[in-house]
């Protein structure tokens, strides 16, 4: 393993894919946890690292993304800001600011902080990739969701502000936009939805990991359609 990945999120049901997508890939691979609860849900493996960490709090980032870029014969190469969520509301009229604005902090600080903090070290590599997450509501919004859409486009934004600021020095970002990810939390809150139509958490960990190795090297800035049938 001569390269490493920050995976946040890699406890969820889609982030758990992606960590053993890029274990099996040859990643060292650490991941930030903050409830007891997360660890059960991922299995062991030679080179994944758990950290814990609250993503919201500059200084728990600090530690972890030092923790990442602390293995000199394995440099942080990749970041992967899977973090984030959804509350559903009403339509704008009937929804308070703090409701708005709280979708904002949930989807866009962790993944500021988190490349923030990283971008040093992808920078003393002289190479790296980071991938965001946005969601195909961003492109197709639905009623009731002004927070969550608002917030993911600002995330796709983001992506793309990286992109132009740091395509000279070999770090490339791109973002990815899935619908509804066949997990087992999705299942449970739309029991009677075709699940068959919706993308697996291992196709969209191909996709990631396809971002961060060098075969994507011409791809910067994109947002990557990983909504399959959905």
């Amino acid at each position: 393993m001569d390269r490493t990945a920050l995976v946040t999120g890699g406890t969820g049901g889609l982030g758990t894919a992606v960590v053993a997508r890029l274990l099996a890939d040859g990643w060292r691979v650490v991941v930030p946890w903050v409830a007891e609860g997360e660890l059960e849900r991922v299995e062991r493996a030679p080179g994944l690292e758990l950290v814990q960490a609250d993503l919201f709090d500059p200084e728990a980032v600090g530690s972890v993304v030092s923790a990442a870029a602390g293995d000199s014969s394995a440099p942080l190469l990749g970041v992967v800001n899977l973090v984030g969520g959804y509350a559903a509301g009403g339509r704008v009229h009937e929804t308070p600011i703090e409701e708005f604005e709280a979708q904002f902090r949930v989807n866009l600080r962790p993944t500021y902080l988190v490349t923030r903090a990283a971008l040093p070290h992808l920078l003393a590599a002289g190479e790296g990739s980071i991938v965001c997450v946005g969601t195909r509501a961003a492109l197709r919004p639905f009623p009731g969701a002004a927070g969550y859409v608002s917030s993911k486009a600002a995330v796709i934004a983001f992506a793309q502000a990286l992109a132009v600021e740091y395509r000279d020095d070999q770090v490339r970002a791109n973002a990815i936009l899935p619908s509804v990810i066949d997990t087992p939390g999705n299942r449970a809150s739309m029991p009677n939805a075709d699940f068959e139509r919706w993308v697996k958490p291992n196709e969209i960990a191909a996709v990631i990991a396809f971002l961060l190795s060098d075969d994507s090297a011409p791809t910067i800035g994109a947002a990557v359609p990983v909504y399959g049938r959905a």
